[in-house]
């Protein structure tokens, strides 16, 4: 059975968002790069590239239920931070925001009683828990290290391990 209209068009505003996640986070990774902590812009690259795995299989669900991907222009990510700390409460900011778009889909899903595309979200919604644990447990030690730049060196050196 082919995809509703509503679900193709909330899964190519997901695969939009995956993809603006991405790209973000190629511009944090740069912003580290910029910043002397490699091990921070290794975590960076990795997420990047896991969010732009995200899209792709948001893109190739939606192609095998029949639907049309429509993809749109991502948005020029923002570029500078004040420091590590600010970055990190962004990205978990960010997956929060994630978190909820992917819920809100579930919700679609079930309203619509589109059941294929309600189990495929439950992998999504798991994602979004180890996302959201891993971004508040790399914002905190950076939160609670004071700016010391020891303790940089050593989370920069515990991400780059990634």
């Amino acid at each position: 059975m082919k995809i509703g209209k509503k679900m193709e068009k909330s899964i190519n505003s997901q695969i939009h968002a995956e993809f603006d996640s991405s790209y973000l986070y190629l511009s944090m990774a740069a912003w580290f790069e910029d910043a002397d902590l490699p091990g921070c812009a290794h975590w960076m690259e990795k997420q990047a590239v896991e969010e732009w795995e995200h899209g792709m299989k948001f893109y190739k669900y939606l192609v095998s239920r029949g639907g049309r991907v429509v993809l749109e222009a991502i948005p020029v990510p923002q570029k500078e931070w004040k420091d590590a700390t600010e970055v990190f409460e962004e990205v978990l900011a960010h997956e929060e925001k994630v978190t909820s778009l992917i819920n809100s889909m579930a919700e679609l899903a079930e309203k619509e009683k589109d059941y294929a595309t309600r189990s495929m979200l439950n992998w999504f919604i798991d994602e979004q828990v180890e996302e959201e644990e891993h971004a508040t447990e790399i914002y905190t030690k950076f939160k609670n290290s004071g700016g010391s730049p020891m303790a940089c060196y050593m989370i920069d050196r515990e991400l780059g391990s990634r």
